[in-house]
């Protein structure tokens, strides 16, 4: 039996339009972005910005690079915060979604009224700032940059809606044939989460990545600044000279050159480049984990 051939049609061609003109649209400002890095002071001044360099230059990313050991430190540690940060996280939101999911812990509703709270209220800065630097003394070490956010109230919420669609049975047939909570959890629950895990690290990582907040708040240390901390302070400094460099001529010859424009574009590239690639290892959990915990029963 042939098969049908399938036809293209005004509708398939006009769908594919819309999503390459969609694509174009995400894809061109972040080419835009790299562009402008790698284009010299003086071309944008004289030339604005373009997608392909008139006058390559790799100024702005060598002068991020002059101090080499310290934006590798804040590399590092952006990373170490990342990792360590989602994992715990995604650790804790699964057991507390666990045991919200079931109905022998006493009180249940009341420990989700207690989840449910800080989405819609929290105690502020002040309270948070007395708490990690006065009580738990955790001002001006790593451990501040994710101990606070161990625990998201909105990603217990999410997980524990996917927890719900495991089908009970498998839960009842593992407490028969004698497997304990713990082993439960670890062997049967967590990896058939591996959708929502992926979901919501995804989320979480790229929080984690981006935030500079909190070692604006709590790190005085140069030695524990974070990469996204670093290049906003880098950023800082050079519109500081711009603005006191107008004051004297000699001055301002001097620093004609100092690629003020491409190193905003640089330090975007610097901090987006690494977290970028982690979505195509999680983009075939990604719908899934977010449909999946959606689904209302």
């Amino acid at each position: 039996m042939e098969g049908r051939k399938h036809k293209i049609g005004v509708f398939d061609i006009s769908v594919h339009i819309v999503f390459i003109l969609l694509s174009l649209v995400c894809v061109v400002p972040l080419l835009l972005v790299l562009g402008i890095s790698l284009t010299a002071e003086s071309s944008l001044v004289a030339d604005g910005y373009h997608l392909i360099p008139k006058v390559f230059s790799i100024e702005a990313y060598r002068y991020a690079f002059s101090a080499s050991n310290t934006i590798f430190r804040a590399y590092g540690i952006t990373i170490f915060v990342t990792v360590v940060g989602t994992f715990l996280q995604l650790l804790f939101t699964a057991m507390t979604a666990y045991a919200l999911t079931r109905p022998e812990v006493k009180g249940r509703f009341f420990l989700s009224l207690l989840v449910y709270i800080p989405c819609l209220f929290n105690g502020g800065l002040v309270a948070s700032y007395i708490l990690m630097s006065q009580t738990l003394n955790l001002k001006n070490t790593i451990w501040v940059l994710f101990v606070g956010s161990l625990i998201s109230p909105t990603n217990v919420l999410i997980m524990r809606k996917f927890l719900r669609s495991i089908p009970e049975s498998l839960i009842e047939s593992a407490r028969i044939d004698g497997s304990g909570e713990i082993r439960t959890f670890f062997k049967i629950v967590l990896p058939l989460s591996k959708p929502s895990l992926a979901s919501l690290g995804l989320f979480t990582a790229i929080a984690f990545w981006n935030d500079w907040m909190t070692c604006n708040l709590y790190i005085t240390d140069q030695k524990l600044y974070n990469l996204q901390y670093l290049l906003q302070s880098m950023l800082t400094n050079i519109q500081t000279v711009m603005a006191n460099a107008t004051r004297t001529e000699g001055m301002s010859m001097a620093l004609a050159n100092l690629p003020s424009e491409s190193i905003r574009m640089a330090t975007c590239i610097l901090a987006i480049g690494p977290i970028i690639f982690l979505y195509p290892f999680l983009q075939k959990y990604f719908n899934k984990g977010l449909t999946m915990g959606a689904v209302k029963e």
